[in-house]
């Protein structure tokens, strides 16, 4: 197969609420996330933080003014697992990877689901999202994203500082994990190792040290 074209775009924070997902990113990181807004067809409101050049860590959350779509939320956020999970605490749940050829990175891995049109103000891209909502490889095989025009959310963010310094996963079947990011050219950006359980952990270098999620 010839190569895609697949970088690393954002890291997904989930939480019961914004304020309590934005709490636990300015506890670990140093800095709020300041707020980004609504994404109407899916009844969530977010918060964005820089962690450098077109790359920044997303808090997400139900948004109680929103609409509940017909359908289920991305990111697994109507799932029974993910909303015990998140009635504990905020927490890293997903990662999001850009690229220009979004349909031919589906027909590499047709788990990642459709590309969905999504807008939030005045920004607008497609999206790949399932039709049940769930997140691919259960957090570790990033959606895919592909912004509308050259503009990116990190755009206008403050530079705080924060850099990723390594993003690496555990799942119970890593072999498959492992084919979907190799068919996706991103072998080298997530290493995923055996673990009973699935966990995305991100580490976050900070003026005041080395910070992970």
């Amino acid at each position: 197969m010839s190569p895609l074209a697949v970088e690393p775009d954002h890291l997904v924070v989930a939480a019961q609420t914004l304020a309590q997902g934005c709490d636990w990113v300015e506890e670990r990181l140093g800095f709020r996330p300041q707020p980004g807004g609504a994404h109407v067809a899916m009844g969530t409101h977010n918060a964005l933080l820089s962690l450098g050049l077109r790359f920044y860590l997303e808090v997400i959350a139900v948004d109680p003014d929103g609409v509940k779509p017909l359908r289920p939320r991305w990111f697994d956020l109507d799932e029974p697992r993910m909303r015990a999970a998140l009635a504990e605490g905020p927490q890293l749940v997903h990662w999001v990877a850009r690229t220009a050829d979004l349909a031919a990175a589906v027909a590499r891995v047709p788990a990642l689901g459709l590309a969905t049109p999504m807008t939030r103000g005045d920004f607008a891209w497609r999206i790949t999202i399932p039709g049940d909502g769930h997140r691919p490889g259960r957090g570790l095989v990033p959606t895919l994203i592909q912004w509308a025009d050259a503009r990116h959310p990190s755009d206008h963010l403050p530079d705080r500082g924060l850099r990723l310094a390594l993003v690496a996963g555990e799942h119970p079947e890593p072999a498959a994990v492992r084919a979907d990011l190799a068919a996706l050219g991103l072998s080298e950006t997530l290493k995923v190792t055996y673990a009973r359980s699935p966990r995305l952990a991100a580490m976050i270098r900070t003026p005041r040290g080395v910070a992970t999620l």
